[in-house]
């Protein structure tokens, strides 16, 4: 009797092998349902720190203004003829040289495996070499090249009539002026039409510093969308056919070739920007 009980104890002290393959097959089953939601969690935390490090960016931009009557920086700063699109790296430094891990959002903190300078949607540009200081910070924010006060008598920056140009905080419409976004380079100044108002052909398309508004539109965040820091110093996602209805400079065509308002049809767009939704 001592016996059979030994032997039947041995024989239920562990699971069978079934009982095993059930229990890793369950296992894989609920990785399989909840990984989907957990990646997508993790880059919406990731989009809102973002969002949180844009505020900060607001800050240091008021800051700025508040300390030079209410105007941005100017482009004359000793950059180099190439850096009128970065002259905010130099005029801000002082506010972010302690902490500079704020120059990168959370969605793009590497640089491109190639190591060239610009950036993608998910990798850090580099500031380019020969820049004041030549510290060449990485970073994936860039500010709105037409945010600049010209110096007296200065009538263009980089091709750009000044006319055009933000001095000034003190704006209307202030929500829909854009300061500083997710970008794959340190500045642009895009236009309506023209190759500074063309969208790239494929997500990160790199085809050089005058395709300005292609700096911008990069799907970073999902669903065809980036964040961006305006001059009322709101920050929110912006849809990338959206880029093309902000005010970028004073007299910018919100209702230009690029948008539903200036006859453009989903078809227009190239292939992977056609199912964003259309402003």
């Amino acid at each position: 009797m001592g016996k059979q009980k030994a032997f039947i104890h041995r024989t239920h002290g562990g699971f069978t092998l079934i009982e095993l393959l059930v229990v890793i097959a369950i296992i894989a089953l609920l990785m399989a349902i909840l990984l989907p939601s957990l990646t997508l969690a993790r880059k919406q935390a990731r989009t809102v720190s973002c969002q949180v490090l844009l505020k900060q960016w607001g800050v240091i931009w008021s800051m700025y203004c508040d300390d030079n009557n209410g105007y941005f920086c100017g482009a004359g700063l000793p950059t180099g003829p190439d850096w009128r699109r970065g002259t905010w790296v130099i005029a801000l430094r002082p506010q972010y040289q302690t902490r500079s891990a704020i120059l990168k959002c959370p969605m793009a903190t590497k640089r491109l495996p190639s190591g060239d300078d610009n950036g993608g949607p998910f990798n850090t540009f580099v500031m380019g070499a020969g820049g004041y200081a030549d510290l060449r910070e990485e970073a994936s924010y860039g500010a709105n090249s037409w945010l600049y006060n010209p110096a007296l008598g200065e009538t263009e920056i980089q091709n750009r009539p000044v006319e055009l140009n933000w001095r000034t905080r003190d704006v209307r419409s202030a929500d829909q002026i854009p300061v500083f976004a997710d970008t794959m380079w340190r500045g642009g100044g895009p236009s309506e039409t023209g190759l500074r108002g063309k969208p790239p052909v494929f997500n990160g398309q790199w085809l050089g510093a005058g395709r300005e508004m292609m700096h911008f539109c990069i799907d970073r965040h999902g669903s065809g969308t980036v964040n961006h820091l305006f001059l009322d110093w709101s920050v929110r996602k912006v849809g990338l056919k959206e880029l093309w209805k902000l005010r970028w400079h004073r007299k910018y065509n919100i209702n230009g070739p690029w948008t539903a308002g200036g006859g453009c049809r989903p078809s227009d767009w190239p292939e992977w920007m056609r199912n964003f939704k259309e402003y």
